[in-house]
């Protein structure tokens, strides 16, 4: 008998978990709530632990050959000076690669090319799913960081916490070969090559939540970063013709108790919204994506549910509790000298791959 899931939300997580069900031999229905992929959109790292759970869902020569790796990357103060470098040759050297760098609508694209059409519904929201968990064997939640899912099966109490940032994430028409962050005093700046001429940037600034700056965006931005190293004068001199988006950066608090309930499985940001300070959350989804399939490979669905829980909960938010530390670490204003010795020391341990 063909045992059925009900997927809601067609992003990362969601088109992973799809392909890895349907590899299962699972009868998979994906239900998104936009009308189309997106066509824009800033880069991505793909760490080589979620290369390699690409790997095992057929697609990851696809999502390598649609980036470009991340040959090096640095720490910076506003004035040049490095703080810490990044070593992608250790990276390489422990796990036989480095870091992938692609946009989120060349993953999403690779994803959903892996599946047969007509299994995502485009427009299609979910707000309830009694009837999806009436119907379906499994009803799988990868409806992201404000998971209507997860507020209906665990209550407010898991909720979104606001983690005392804003962020502008833009592109820029620009090229740059060498990737990383700048930290001030209660700012930052990052830039990442997307491909020729193609530059990812966003800037972070510590603020009270739903800051509205008094200037205009581009204006506040050359305020805060026009007199920090280059390139970042040369990318918010672009910043007219970037695709620009600005939000709140915020978290899940407190952790869930368990990532399943009943016959739903939650993943990705619905399970463990993080900060995008490790630049783990795409990676962590398409981890999750890759073990529910496994685990739901068996016969028996309930402990199926079980082993998925068990071996991605813990993982995943000690992962998000890191995430938060380096949040706090870089809205540092004072002590910055023994800021920058932690952040030293904690590199050196080796970055999350």
């Amino acid at each position: 008998m063909t045992r059925t899931a009900a997927v809601v939300g067609g992003g990362i997580g969601g088109l992973a978990t799809a392909i890895g069900l349907r590899a299962a031999g699972w009868q998979v229905c994906v239900y998104e709530r936009s009308d189309t992929l997106p066509t824009t959109g800033t880069g991505l790292g793909i760490w080589p632990s979620a290369l390699r759970a690409l790997d095992g869902l057929g697609v990851g020569g696809a999502v390598r050959a649609a980036g470009l790796p991340q040959r090096s990357g640095a720490i910076r103060r506003p004035d040049g000076s490095r703080i810490v470098t990044l070593d992608m040759d250790k990276v390489r050297e422990r796990h036989g690669e480095p870091v992938h760098l692609v946009s989120r609508p060349a993953l999403l694209g690779v994803l959903s090319q892996a599946l047969p059409a007509g299994v995502v519904r485009f427009g299609c929201p979910v707000d309830d799913v009694t009837a999806l968990r009436r119907d379906h064997d499994v009803v799988v939640a990868a409806d992201g960081i404000g998971s209507r899912i997860r507020t209906a099966l665990f209550g407010d109490r898991h909720g979104l916490r606001y983690a005392g940032a804003t962020v502008w994430r833009g592109t820029a028409d620009l090229d740059t070969e060498v990737g990383g962050e700048t930290w001030g005093v209660g700012a930052r700046f990052g830039v990442t090559p997307q491909g020729p001429g193609r530059t990812n940037w966003y800037a972070v600034l510590t603020a009270p939540e739903h800051h509205r700056p008094a200037l205009d965006d581009p204006d506040e931005l050359r305020r805060v970063f026009g007199h920090w190293h280059d390139p970042i004068p040369a990318v918010l001199d672009r910043y007219a013709t970037s695709h620009v988006i600005r939000h709140d950066i915020h978290h899940l608090a407190p952790a869930l108790p368990s990532y399943t309930a009943g016959n739903v499985a939650l993943l990705g940001d619905a399970a463990h919204a993080m900060t995008p300070d490790l630049g783990q959350g795409a990676c962590q989804a398409i981890i999750d994506g890759v073990a529910l399939a496994r685990c739901l490979s068996g016969g028996d669905v309930a402990a199926g549910l079980r082993a998925y829980d068990r071996e991605r909960r813990r993982p995943t938010q000690r992962m998000a509790a890191t995430a938060l530390m380096v949040n706090r670490m870089s809205q540092a204003r004072r002590l910055l000298p023994l800021r920058d010795a932690v952040l030293r020391l904690a590199l050196s341990l080796g970055p999350p791959a």
